[in-house]
């Protein structure tokens, strides 16, 4: 028989006999292939609580099962997160059984840190999505990727461990596609350009990133959307996704993002010439770095249906943005 499961009062439970054609192997990266929705670690945690059972007696996971053995594995309820959901707004553009996708804005911390130990996304998640499963054992939702507190868009939630584990395993194979919409400063030449440049821990700045010789690989492609009069309206791809990497190449090419308070700070007083008052007035009507999280794409999870997924301008960069095209043309 397949691994199949019951739910039962403590929780559910699985029963796998290991067929005459399949290969021999430990125990724990046999039930990892054969039941894809828990992960190695997970396994292991099982294992050392005693909730999974050889021929029933529980095993080493070093051991390696042999046909017609019987493996009955125990999933305890999810453990209850230690976080309290959180009434706050938030638009979830779509959800089904697996995933969410939403729509975070400005000023929104993704996860819980220090500084930030209430009113996160993660919180708002908790109060949105009455459905979500145990991920890691854990009744929390599973994050696939970031967004910075001040950059705004779509983001990716994972609802279960087994939509995790492969959304995860597809950010790693650069298969979710991130495309973002960002303004910075000065002209983009030529106007599409790849940036490959690594990036780590600043060695002068510990809170800031940096490229630095040695740091993670890091690819962003960049295309020039609209010409300003003292900035570029830009389209931003990742390949990658390392912490801040848009702010941080674009700060290293000499084009920071606009309101950047990290990585471009002042940078519009460095503008001179006729364009210096529109660049003074662009940064003031900019109330927050000019990022955006603006499209998404990937398979589903379960099924490999495509999904697509676009954000507009929020009203706030939507605003600066018309502003800026309408006094670009007049000048």
């Amino acid at each position: 028989m397949k691994g199949t499961g019951a739910i039962e009062a403590g929780g559910e439970r699985r029963r796998v006999v290991v067929e005459e054609s399949e290969p021999a192997g430990r125990l724990d990266v046999y039930l990892a292939g054969r039941l894809p929705d828990l992960s190695r670690s997970r396994i292991a945690q099982l294992l050392e609580a005693g909730k999974i059972r050889l021929n029933g007696r529980v095993p080493r996971k070093s051991e390696r099962p042999a046909p017609g053995d019987v493996i009955e594995i125990e999933l305890p309820r999810p453990e209850p997160t230690s976080l309290e959901a959180e009434a706050i707004p938030l638009t979830i553009v779509y959800q089904d059984a697996d995933i969410a996708v939403v729509d975070k804005p400005a000023g929104l911390v993704v996860h819980p840190a220090p500084g930030h130990r209430t009113g996160t996304l993660v919180h708002a998640l908790l109060h949105h999505i009455p459905d979500l499963s145990g991920i890691g054992g854990v009744l929390r939702p599973g994050i696939v990727h970031r967004l910075d507190k001040d950059t705004s868009g779509l983001l990716l939630v994972a609802k279960n461990d087994a939509a995790h584990r492969r959304l995860a395993g597809a950010l790693k194979r650069r298969e979710i596609r991130r495309v973002y919409l960002a303004a910075a400063w000065g002209h983009l030449t030529p106007e599409r350009r790849t940036i490959d440049a690594p990036i780590g821990r600043s060695p002068s700045h510990r809170q800031r990133m940096a490229v630095v010789e040695g740091g993670r690989p890091a690819v962003t492609h960049l295309l020039r959307l609209e010409r300003w009069r003292a900035a570029d309206l830009l389209r931003a791809e990742l390949e990658t996704g390392r912490t801040h990497q848009i702010r941080v190449h674009l700060a290293w090419i000499g084009h920071p993002v606009v309101g950047d308070a990290t990585y471009g700070a002042g940078a519009e007083r460095g503008i001179s010439g006729p364009a210096r008052g529109w660049a003074r007035e662009f940064a003031r009507r900019v109330p927050r770095q000019f990022l955006h999280a603006a499209e998404l794409a990937f398979r589903h999870p379960r099924t490999g249906e495509p999904l697509h997924f676009e954000s507009p301008l929020p009203p706030d960069l939507a605003a600066a943005a018309d502003w800026a095209r309408r006094t670009s043309q007049e000048s």
